[in-house]
């Protein structure tokens, strides 16, 4: 069910909210997304749960692109075998909608911030459902290889160079799903930023978005996986392309390949986590004891360590630091730091729930043209 108004003080026991017990035995199977993301996971939330909880095992698969399909088909078949699946905001509202995700009480599963504000209050509007668990705010923008000869020592700093391949000739790399895509290139068609849903909702709008796209079609290479316009960056494969901004910091910071960051116009989203509605109800004392702990204020803070995502708790921003391993200020590599938020999208997860299905084919079908 999609929550219009937020609970914020509506459940005002989240003080009194249970402990789950300690000492957990079982199997977790949690979804993500891989590379940089699950690792920072890893060493966030599943490493120190696992220490406290010797008897509990993880698995870890990483199929969350795939998350709304699988969990679709694992459901018709009567055999879903994940426990907590990491999804973005908009894929939530779908599977909250179709009843493939189960709608919690987050005062009840969630722990309130360390001053006793209650967890719906310290989240705030980043539980937009009632199926989601919010952890990280993130955007999708664009890195760029800064030794590209043929550039002549220009470097883009503006969201439409990447649709200009004269100034910025060489192979892009985009995301294989209209999302983000079709509102770039809207906005380098000239439409207002607070115009594109409206022009991307007609037909008309669709394919002025899909004929600025044809501009840069056969220059494109297409992704899947958020560890692939790295790896093709710093193979020298592509020149510029997409993808979140925590995989280009890992790329930047950690790797020091010869790549800089594109904030202009970059999407804003949220990511967590869901549970699938068919999970076992002997399972549920488990996964319940996971998310409470991976998701209270020190733990969102202790991500941001390994990785340059927002935490989606307002208790947990005073608590990013510096870098695990570097030792670096974490908070000017956060996508909402204002020296990187000059122009934002801010992603609409309701349209794009509502649109997601038929604008995926319409996406596929360009593709094959």
């Amino acid at each position: 069910m999609r929550k219009t108004l937020l609970a914020g003080t509506a459940l005002v026991a989240a003080a009194a909210a249970p402990s789950f017990a300690q000492n957990m035995e079982g199997t977790l199977t949690i979804v993500s997304w891989g590379g940089a993301y699950s690792a920072s996971q890893q060493n966030a939330y599943h490493a120190p749960y696992l220490e406290k909880n010797p008897g509990v095992t993880i698995v870890n698969d990483e199929s969350s692109a795939e998350a709304v399909a699988r969990l679709r088909a694992m459901t018709e078949a009567g055999n879903v075998t994940w426990d907590i699946v990491d999804v973005t905001g908009a894929d939530a509202i779908r599977l909250c909608d179709e009843g493939l995700a189960m709608e919690i009480d987050h005062n009840e599963w969630l722990a309130p911030a360390p001053d006793g504000t209650p967890a719906t209050e310290d989240f705030g509007e980043t539980i937009h459902t009632d199926c989601f668990i919010p952890q990280i705010v993130f955007s999708t923008t664009f890195g760029y290889r800064t030794d590209v000869e043929a550039w002549e020592g220009r470097e883009p700093d503006d969201l439409c160079d990447v649709f200009d391949l004269e100034a910025f000739p060489g192979t892009r790399s985009l995301e294989r799903r209209p999302i983000s895509n079709l509102e770039w290139a809207l906005i380098c068609d000239g439409v207002a930023i607070d115009d594109v849903y409206d022009v991307l909702e007609t037909n008309e709008g669709q394919a002025r978005a899909f004929a600025k796209l044809d501009t840069i079609k056969d220059s494109t290479i297409w992704w899947t996986a958020g560890a692939e316009t790295p790896q093709r960056l710093a193979d020298g494969e592509v020149v510029i392309g997409s993808t979140y901004n925590g995989r280009l910091f890992s790329l930047i910071v950690e790797q020091n390949q010869p790549v800089k960051m594109l904030w202009d116009w970059q999407t804003f989203d949220l990511d967590g986590w869901i549970i699938p509605a068919d999970v076992p109800d002997e399972k549920l004392p488990l996964i319940k004891d996971y998310i409470r702990f991976a998701t209270d204020t020190q733990r969102l803070a202790d991500q941001a360590k390994y990785i340059s995502y927002g935490p989606a708790r307002a208790s947990s921003a005073p608590l990013v630091s510096t870098h695990a391993e570097l030792g670096i200020e974490m908070a000017p590599h956060m996508p909402t730091d204002p020296n990187n938020a000059g122009n934002t999208f801010l992603f609409n997860y309701e349209w794009w729930a509502d649109n997601r299905d038929d604008l995926d084919a319409k996406f596929q079908a360009w593709l094959t043209r």
